[in-house]
């Protein structure tokens, strides 16, 4: 065998085998993590609703069903995908109107890209795609802390068919990603989109936002039938030109990689103060980006006070604010709360938050993107 034949096979090899790790930026890229719930029916505004670090952005565009799936590719290792389901059409989008999911980045989790400098790198997309709706559809990316957009196509060819869909975007050499731990990097899936954001032209590379170019080159309104579902997985997006295999991380890294944006906390201990309020603090299971939203459902939980015999309950359905937080180096590492409502306890008294409700309804801290 010649040389360029051996260093072809080199390269051959190095492509197809399971190579180096941390390679991909996207977290829960096999759509394992689903805290908030495998589920969720009726969605028509924008929010976090099942499937970690995805959001879904809806203006207009219909009702949906969001939904961690176990529909899957055959034979390449996955077990989950997400689930765009149309349940109530829409099928004329108005200027304006909009459906897309989308995943974001940390600043300081980008500077590999060197983006604002003649070395910027380019970015390599691939991904599993399934709908019954064939046609044009468009990845957007944003950069917000100069505002500059890129976008790229794909197809899918075959109804109710997983298709491999493979993408690369040039580095942008003019716009700067802040070294922070606020939004570097936008990455959507646009799923349907209205005459404002695809009567322009598509981007051809890096460039100021214009509204219109956005998603030109859309043809696909998901939004037009109730028939319509959008599946995705093996969401893999890394530095460079080329395609490498898939990055296959375990299920208890995707945890807690995703708990930095959001997690979900169960019973912790309290002091009462007074008969009707009490406190505590809490630690997050991992370092949080930011100081994080503190909420329950409708506030469902109980506080019992440790110190009587019985321990009976305290107070129902208390109210969880939660009024300071420590900051370390990398982030948020504890949370103080306070609490209203009680129906009675004993000033000083230990005692102990319990969540309650069907699904234990845990306080839940959020600190997304």
């Amino acid at each position: 065998m010649s040389k360029a034949a051996e260093l072809a096979k080199m390269g051959e090899v190095l492509t197809n085998s399971q190579i180096g790790g941390r390679r991909n930026l996207i977290l829960n890229p096999k759509m394992q993590v689903a805290q908030r719930g495998t589920s969720t029916a009726g969605i028509t505004t924008s929010g976090f609703y099942t499937v970690d670090r995805f959001e879904v952005t809806i203006v207009s565009a219909g009702t949906y069903t969001m939904a961690q799936s176990t529909t899957v590719p055959s034979g390449q290792g996955f077990s989950h995908s997400v689930k765009m389901d149309c349940t109530t059409a829409d099928a004329s989008l108005s200027g304006t109107d909009q459906v897309r999911l989308s995943t974001y980045l940390e600043g300081q989790d980008l500077q590999q890209l060197k983006y604002g400098t003649s070395e910027a790198e380019s970015l390599t997309l691939q991904f599993w795609v399934k709908s019954n709706k064939t046609g044009t559809y468009i990845v957007w990316f944003i950069q917000p802390d100069d505002d500059r957009q890129n976008a790229a196509s794909y197809t899918i060819n075959s109804a109710d068919t997983w298709e491999k869909k493979t993408i690369t975007i040039s580095g942008d050499t003019t716009g700067v990603i802040d070294n922070d731990n606020g939004r570097g990097l936008e990455v959507s899936f646009i799923l349907g989109a209205g005459s404002d954001y695809t009567s322009g032209t598509a981007p051809s590379n890096w460039e100021a936002r214009v509204n219109a170019n956005r998603y030109a080159g859309q043809t696909v309104n998901l939004s037009d039938s109730t028939d319509n579902e959008w599946l995705m997985t093996g969401f893999q997006m890394e530095v460079g030109s080329q395609a490498t295999p898939f990055e296959h991380r375990s299920l208890g890294e995707e945890i807690l990689l995703c708990q930095r944006y959001y997690q979900e906390m169960g019973s912790f201990p309290i002091v009462i103060i007074g008969s009707n309020n009490f406190q505590g603090t809490v630690a997050p299971k991992v370092v949080m980006r930011s100081a994080p939203t503190v909420s329950t459902d409708s506030n469902q939980g109980r506080v019992t006070d440790c110190n009587v015999a019985d321990f009976t309950t305290g107070g129902l359905n208390p109210a969880v604010t939660a009024n300071a937080y420590e900051k370390g180096n990398f982030g948020w590492i504890s949370a103080r709360f306070q609490g209203s409502g009680l129906d009675g306890g004993t000033n000083g008294d230990p005692g102990v938050y319990l969540p309650t409700g069907t699904n234990g309804n845990p306080l839940q801290m959020d600190a997304e993107l």
